[in-house]
């Protein structure tokens, strides 16, 4: 009943917290009543190729007039209603020199996998060409402001703000609009610490305290709390005296991690990543992760160096479906794949691809309408407008899709759109320019 009552206590103060739980036996045998503070889902998840991918060697294909020199188009393949670049005698070829596949995977397995979910969006505009502030727009949706949160951050803001680790970062642009504390994990024993904070060096059998000295610790904390709450503050005063109890409280709920911790670390950047973020989804203590591989930039030998790169890439995401569907989680995840801008059409002289303003993204997962591909470029990788109410290529009357456009549909999607943070970060997006049927 003293719990029921804090809970209630807090809702009404506004506050966010990371619920106390009980026993990692009583969560397993709990397993279809989850404990107060389990976030469920939908998990949502964005792959970030740092540095601007060439997209005519993924999923928009060219072939022509010395756009890519790996293929002629002629060979551009087909999955469903996807087209994309041939990359396996690349990636073979690539195998064979330096004797290890590297965990990567070719576009012809990645599309013949997950075409059939997979919606991909061609030809967005960017604006401007340059590294900070294109990531910047790309994770938030808003060029001019350094003080927009990425929409990991907003959803984990509006959906579970009160979850340990709600929103997991590995790099890339990773804004919070101080609505959601930003959480680092770098690796799996740093994750296997946190979730074992009362074990010394994350040994369980030598915890630093017995059973019941914890409860009484928790129990002192939650009463200081209240005490704290009750007195007239500021919000801002309020809402510290929250996260600060969430951070003494968290290692608790952090505990339910420990079975989905792998016993052996991937060997692959994003593979190690992905696990940490699983796990944490898992256990309910998560709500979005930022994933992201660089080097990406490849100003010089560009061929060489995006061949190398997208079948990382593609093979990061392949593990990460793979590894949530033993998990049982594979159905409430949200994926987004997208990088800061795209490569120009032509070629250095350093045999490299400078930054280009035009890009393209992917999506896959819980409500998104697979096998289908909007918008596009021209012949010269140029944008083609398209009407956004039926997402038709419309050269004459259609708009030019901006990084705006998208957020404001992902936030459609997530369900957020009318959310207070949301409104508090508002995108100018007019009700006549709403991409009405992406999701389909």
């Amino acid at each position: 009943m003293w719990r029921r009552d804090f809970l209630k206590l807090c809702g009404s103060a506004g506050l966010g917290f990371a619920s106390p739980i009980g026993s990692l036996d009583q969560l397993r045998a709990a397993e279809q009543d989850p404990p107060e503070g389990f976030y469920s889902g939908p998990y949502y998840v964005v792959f970030n190729a740092s540095g601007g991918w060439d997209t005519t060697y993924l999923m928009d294909p060219k072939g022509v007039d010395g756009i890519n020199r790996l293929y002629q188009a002629g060979d551009i393949l087909t999955a469903g209603e996807h087209r994309f670049a041939p990359t396996a005698k690349q990636l073979e070829s690539a195998t064979e020199s330096s004797g290890a596949p590297g965990g990567g995977i070719s576009n012809e397995v990645f599309f013949e996998k997950y075409g059939p979910e997979l919606l991909t969006l061609n030809g967005f505009d960017l604006s401007v060409n340059n590294h900070t502030p294109c990531s910047r727009y790309m994770a938030t949706g808003k060029l001019d402001s350094l003080a927009y949160p990425t929409f990991p951050a907003l959803v984990a803001a509006c959906q579970g703000a009160d979850a340990p680790l709600a929103f997991l970062t590995f790099g890339n642009y990773s804004a919070t609009g101080n609505l959601v504390p930003m959480s680092r994990v770098p690796y799996l024993q740093s994750l296997n610490l946190l979730a074992k904070a009362d074990s010394i060096s994350g040994v369980e059998r030598h915890p630093y305290h017995d059973p019941f000295v914890s409860e009484r610790i928790e129990r002192t904390l939650e009463a200081q709390f209240e005490a704290r709450v009750s007195q007239t503050r500021l919000p801002r005063v309020e809402r510290s005296q929250s996260m600060l109890y969430a951070a003494q409280t968290s290692s608790q709920a952090l505990r339910r991690v420990v079975p989905y911790i792998p016993k052996e670390p991937a060997k692959r950047r994003l593979a190690q990543q992905a696990d940490i973020s699983l796990a944490s989804f898992k256990a309910g203590v998560c709500v979005s992760a930022n994933l992201s591989i660089g080097q990406f930039d490849s100003h010089n030998n560009n061929d060489a160096d995006q061949m190398k790169l997208i079948p990382e890439l593609l093979g990061g995401i392949d593990y990460l479906l793979k590894r949530a569907e033993e998990l049982q989680i594979r159905d409430r995840l949200v994926v987004i794949m997208q990088s800061e801008m795209g490569r120009t059409p032509t070629y250095n002289s350093g045999q490299g691809k400078d930054h280009w303003s035009i890009g393209s993204v992917m999506f896959l997962g819980a409500g998104i309408r697979g096998n289908r591909v909007v918008g596009a470029t021209d012949a010269a990788q140029q944008l083609v407008p398209v009407n956004p109410s039926t997402m038709a290529i419309d050269a004459d009357q259609g708009i030019r899709v901006r990084p705006e456009h998208i957020h404001q549909a992902l936030r459609e999607l997530a369900g957020i759109e009318d959310h207070a943070f949301c409104e508090r970060f508002p995108l100018g997006v007019n009700e006549s320019e709403r991409l009405q049927t992406l999701w389909a």
